[in-house]
């Protein structure tokens, strides 16, 4: 286990004469009873030390007192050669690594970029390490030895009280690093907290400073609201803290855009978005959480009041293109915008499964991870009318479909087509589809009912 080979850290520094202690989010976890997702070390041995003792380590963060110690493969429950820790698609360095951060006391003069300390000064003592890090209860030590916990910032307290609460003034700490604003918010949602009114008061303060954290650091903490399994109220703090209006103005926008009651008696969009998150799985993947958030994200620029009711016309198209701009906008990876955007774009595909065509049916359902697909569709209809006929149709019919059903192999191709007299060039495409259609609709079972079909249907010219 991860655990105790952080552990047998913090016994080795100390056999080598080193202050130590398990710190952090680790001890937090631990003291909820909770599974802590990694752990890290807190010491008085500088960088060059801790690489002696510990020679098999990855140098990411030396010159602010970073060592990564990653677990020796005779420890762990795997087989092959230690590999470098790879983070995540969030940028976080999975638990699954088997690393330990091991980090040197020390204080952090100035933060001109908002982010980096401007100088790091290694300490002797504990106080003043815990004393530079964002939120008290994530300023905790423990004696693994003793179980004792070493707490100089009130994080116990606030633990017991449920509390989000800076160590010390929190307009300084935000100001040290922004994006610990996102992290407040994320860490209230997670756990249940109520964030302490003056580190509330410093967010809301201070949100329009977020811009100057980057988009993948701010991608990345809004993914993990989104796939840590609290996504509704983590957004719901977002928007009270007037976070939600400087990262993604679009959401926002969605608040008071009344729906049709008859197919949305929840209320207007930004209840349902969020009643959608509200039904993410979790584990969750990126690409579903975001199509969640932003399945709707045109119904604002295309809401209007026609004298049957409330419609939203064209708001697919419009979603779409606003959805590719914030995936550009936070630098998402171009596979991950493809899914998102096909979410988008599918959505609304479901109400006419059952007036499908054999073959549009089926090329529908093959799309790439149409899982993903099928699970956004059950969670909109459930945050709205509640109708799932054409989520369990769909299942049914995938269900009894064999697998060569689906996806048959090609009774012609384009060697066949050129063989027959037929040019090279773009009508192929079209030529070929065409066949899949009467063979997936069952109207092609053979090379010569196609080859038949095609020269009856596209006549070779001259």
């Amino acid at each position: 286990m991860l655990k105790d080979f952080a552990i047998s850290i913090v016994h080795t520094l100390r056999e080598r004469g080193h202050k130590a202690y398990l710190v952090g989010g680790c001890v937090r976890d631990l003291l909820l009873g909770r599974e802590a997702a990694d752990y890290d070390v807190a010491t008085d041995a500088i960088p060059e030390e801790v690489m002696q003792i510990f020679p098999e380590t990855y140098a990411v963060g030396v010159q602010f007192g970073v060592v990564l110690v990653p677990q020796p493969v005779s420890r762990r429950d795997v087989a092959g050669i230690a590999e470098p820790p790879v983070p995540d698609a969030t940028g976080h360095v999975s638990p699954n690594a088997h690393v330990v951060e091991v980090a040197t006391f020390r204080r952090d003069i100035g933060y001109s970029d908002g982010r980096h300390p401007d100088e790091v000064r290694f300490s002797k003592n504990p106080r003043e390490d815990v004393e530079r890090r964002d939120f008290t209860i994530n300023g905790l030590l423990l004696d693994p030895a003793t179980n004792e916990v070493l707490d100089f910032v009130g994080g116990r307290k606030d633990l017991e009280a449920e509390i989000i609460r800076t160590i010390g003034d929190a307009e300084r700490r935000f100001a040290e690093d922004k994006l610990r604003m996102l992290r407040a918010v994320r860490f209230a949602a997670r756990f249940d907290y109520q964030i302490e009114p003056k580190t509330f008061q410093a967010i809301q303060k201070l949100a329009s400073q977020i811009h100057h954290v980057s988009r993948e650091r701010v991608r990345n903490e809004l993914t993990r609201m989104l796939i840590e399994g609290h996504a509704r109220q983590a957004f719901l703090l977002l928007d009270e803290t007037g976070l939600l209006h400087e990262v993604l103005p679009e959401i926002e926008a969605m608040k008071g855009v009344e729906q049709p009651p008859q197919f949305h008696p929840e209320g207007d969009v930004f209840v349902h978005t969020l009643l959608s998150l509200d039904k993410l799985p979790h584990p969750c993947s990126i690409t579903l959480a975001w199509g969640a958030l932003l399945h709707d994200v045109g119904k604002p620029p295309t809401f209007r009041v026609a004298p049957d009711r409330i419609r939203f016309d064209g708001h697919v198209d419009v979603g779409v293109k606003m959805a590719e701009e914030i995936c550009e906008r936070l630098r998402f990876s171009n596979d991950d915008t493809r899914q998102i955007l096909a979410l988008v774009d599918n959505h609304m595909r479901f109400a006419h499964v059952q007036q499908m065509k054999e073959s549009t049916f089926k090329r529908f359902v093959r799309m790439l991870r149409f899982d993903e697909h099928l699970r956004l569709h059950r969670m909109d209809c459930l945050s709205s009318h509640g109708d799932l006929t054409s989520y369990n149709f769909t299942r049914e019919k995938i269900a009894s479909m064999p697998q060569a059903a689906m996806r048959p192999a090609p009774l012609i191709t384009g060697d066949d087509l050129i063989a027959s007299g037929y040019p090279p060039g773009p009508s192929f495409k079209k030529i070929l589809s065409a066949v899949e259609d009467g063979q997936l609709e069952g109207r092609l079972r053979s090379r010569d009912e196609a080859m038949a079909f095609v020269q009856s249907e596209f006549p070779r010219q001259g």
